[in-house]
């Protein structure tokens, strides 16, 4: 059996939409790619919200309640690991699971516990990557952040597993995340790359995208490059419904 590479990158649902689907059914998705029915090993990394509490207790219940065959573990790295081994507990699982939150953030406390080489090992293994907004963007290049303040800007340190910029909950309307990704992209600030709205992931095989799926009605996904004089170009991706 020749072991697969994946990446499974998407925007959650921010606000409620009265869609029959949620964010357990991404996290769903995202199983079902492991090849197992159950008893899926999965560790939750929610480093971008510093390891809330609040976070953690949630994806507790969230699992306890909508994936019960799971064995759900969490991995904190604040004010220390709560795990002896981390490379030794992330390469046993089938899924990791990254929160969503700060990406600057984020990569900096990861690189300071060797993340970066740790998660390319499990990524080279068949170990499943997956997460929502900065647990999206870190898989690739970077992508426009608020990290670093109300303004988006651009952040270009991801973990670069997948050679493409991301632009995450692109139809979010509290923020222009629509129009600022794409003019980064313009001026070649970030490089070309995948914007998602919100409700759509991206599944990577390898570094190529092998298909965009969504739990919202009419949601989108898009590959955005440079054009001419700084301006962009722009083509929607096909998403299938799940």
């Amino acid at each position: 059996m020749v072991t697969q590479r994946q990446v499974f990158a998407y925007s959650g649902m921010i606000e409620g939409t009265g869609q029959p689907l949620g964010n357990a059914d991404l996290a769903r998705f995202a199983l079902s790619l492991t090849g197992k029915d159950s008893g899926q090993n999965v560790c939750y990394v929610p480093t971008a919200v510093g390891d809330s509490p609040v976070a953690t207790r949630a994806k507790s219940e969230e699992f306890a309640r909508e994936h019960p065959q799971v064995r759900l573990s969490m991995l904190t790295l604040f004010t220390q690991p709560n795990v002896e081994d981390i490379r030794g507990h992330l390469l046993s699982q089938d899924l990791i699971l990254v929160e969503g939150g700060s990406v600057a953030n984020l990569m900096a406390v990861w690189r300071v516990h060797g993340l970066p080489e740790i998660l390319l090992e499990c990524w080279e293994a068949g170990v499943v990557l997956a997460g929502a907004s900065a647990g999206s963007i870190c898989w690739h290049t970077g992508g426009p952040t608020d990290s670093f303040g109300d303004e988006l800007a651009a952040f270009t340190d991801g973990l670069g597993l997948l050679p493409f910029s991301n632009g995450v909950h692109d139809d979010f309307p509290d923020q222009p995340r629509r129009r600022i990704y794409r003019e980064l992209v313009g001026s070649g600030a970030l490089s070309a790359g995948y914007a998602t709205e919100d409700g759509v992931g991206l599944h990577y095989v390898g570094t190529k995208l092998h298909e965009a799926v969504t739990i919202k009605d009419r949601a989108n996904a898009w590959w955005v490059e440079p054009g001419r004089d700084g301006n962009y170009s722009e083509v929607a991706v096909p998403t299938r419904p799940l």
